[in-house]
């Protein structure tokens, strides 16, 4: 019997929870949260309120509730340096070191060790510590994106067309980056559809999961700012409506690579998440980026379907023996979409901005699956933050059918919330493919 502990609290750690008590070696659940996630607290045996900073205090729950592994959650812990403080006291986790997590906290990182070890996928880019040469630059591209380096929530990337027109905007953007980090990645825009590419890695064996597609954006039709995500939809054949498993076997062998690469650069074996956001170009699938955790919301498209035991999944990562595990999922359709604050996203001075802090009541939602984000348990009920509320998940053998449960669902939270009615409906998919149609792939 396994004590597992959990750090994170939203709704990926939720998934993440249920994966881990539902397997057959009936392991303990200790979970160190910064807030109170009913979801999570339901599925553990005890649960520790604290910082992700404070590395003596998860140190010492840790060993107060000795336990055997550890799972990070989010990305803040593993840029604080938790997995390196828990190996101290002799617990391995599923999740990098500081060193490795810079695959997500560090763009130019990421960027410089693709283009180093001649890995495919890289668009063109730059990495710039000040304005110097950005307007020059800019002007090769035809279209541009804006990233800072370093940590911004899923939020702080800015593409042409999209969050600003000219180049005048773009140099303006990049002025006020540097004030806030410490460089600036400028890349080229690419034309094509995104999708996400959670990977497992043991340092040496990289296994893929289903593929996912994310819609960032807060409102219907691709409209709006840009979000930690709305929700996301996969498909029963573990490809996507407008892509073949020519293009996931793409993103798996760049993933696999990469993975070779680190070692190499670093003598250090990367045990965790590697999801890699892609792009599929007329030009073959591009590398957008590396998180080195669990995507949320696309963590509760793939764990739901997992049919291999994850607390064998979790040893065999740390083990470094995943390479002797028969990785299974379900062949189903999953489709989540995130209930939000009517005021998530928007701007402080907007009508509906102040919406959050509410409560909301939770009818019968049918045969889907609920995970909580960020609400608050209180006596009275449950209550919502300024910050996505509940991930509500449809499965079933079709992408239709686990929209409709989906979408059901959605109809029994009541409450002052706001969700993307459209994820997984067949005009937003029909859309997906025939822009894909049109940039001549």
């Amino acid at each position: 019997m396994f004590n597992v502990l959990l750090i994170g609290n939203g709704a990926r750690e939720h998934a993440i929870a249920e994966a881990v008590v539902q397997s057959g070696h009936k392991p303990k659940l200790f979970s160190f949260m910064k807030a109170n996630n009913p979801g999570i607290a339901s599925l553990s045996q005890k649960i520790h309120i604290g910082s992700y900073s404070d590395l003596a205090a998860v140190k010492a729950y840790a060993k107060e509730c000795r336990i055997d592994f550890a799972i990070i959650g989010p990305e803040d812990p593993l840029n604080n340096g938790v997995v390196d403080a828990l190996k101290e006291i002799g617990v391995p986790a599923v999740g990098p070191t500081k060193n490795l997590a810079r695959l997500e906290t560090s763009k130019s990182f990421t960027r410089d060790l693709v283009r180093k070890y001649n890995i495919p996928g890289n668009p063109k880019f730059r990495i710039f510590t000040s304005m110097e040469g950005i307007k020059e630059f800019l002007d090769e591209l035809d279209g541009i994106v804006v990233k800072p380096d370093g940590l911004t929530g899923g939020k702080g990337v800015m593409v042409q067309g999209d969050h600003f027109q000219t180049k005048e905007e773009a140099l303006a953007y990049c002025k006020q980056v540097l004030t806030e980090h410490p460089s600036v990645i400028i890349d080229e825009r690419l034309e094509g559809e995104e999708f996400s590419l959670q990977c497992l890695c043991d340092g040496k064996t990289v296994v893929v999961t289903p593929p996912v597609q994310d819609h960032k954006r807060r409102f219907v039709d691709d409209k709006g700012p840009n979000t930690g995500g709305m929700g996301s939809y996969s498909c029963e054949d573990h490809a996507l409506p407008f892509m073949t498993q020519r293009e996931v076997t793409e993103g798996l062998a760049i993933t696999q690579k990469v993975a070779e690469a680190i070692y190499k650069e670093t003598g250090e074996y990367y045990k965790g998440v590697m999801y890699g956001g892609f792009i599929i170009t007329k030009s073959g699938v591009k590398l957008l980026e590396y998180n080195a955790r669990f995507g949320d919301p696309e963590a509760m498209n793939t764990l739901p379907l997992l049919k291999t035991d994850f607390v064998d999944v979790c040893k065999a990562i740390i083990d470094g023996t995943l390479d002797t595990l028969n990785m299974e999922f379900e062949k189903k359709a999953t489709v989540c979409k995130y209930a939000v604050p009517k005021g998530y996203g928007l701007p402080k001075d907007h009508p509906d901005a102040q919406s959050t802090s509410a409560r909301v009541e939770i009818g019968n939602v049918g045969e889907a699956r609920l995970y909580y984000a960020s609400v608050d348990k209180r006596e009275d009920g449950l209550y919502m933050s300024t910050s996505r509320a509940i991930g509500v998940v449809g499965i079933a053998d079709t992408l239709s059918e686990a929209e409709r449960i989906a979408e059901n669902a959605m109809s029994a939270i009541k409450g002052p919330i706001d969700h993307r009615p459209d994820i997984g409906t067949e005009p937003l998919i029909n859309r997906r493919i025939l822009h894909m149609q049109q940039i001549g792939r």
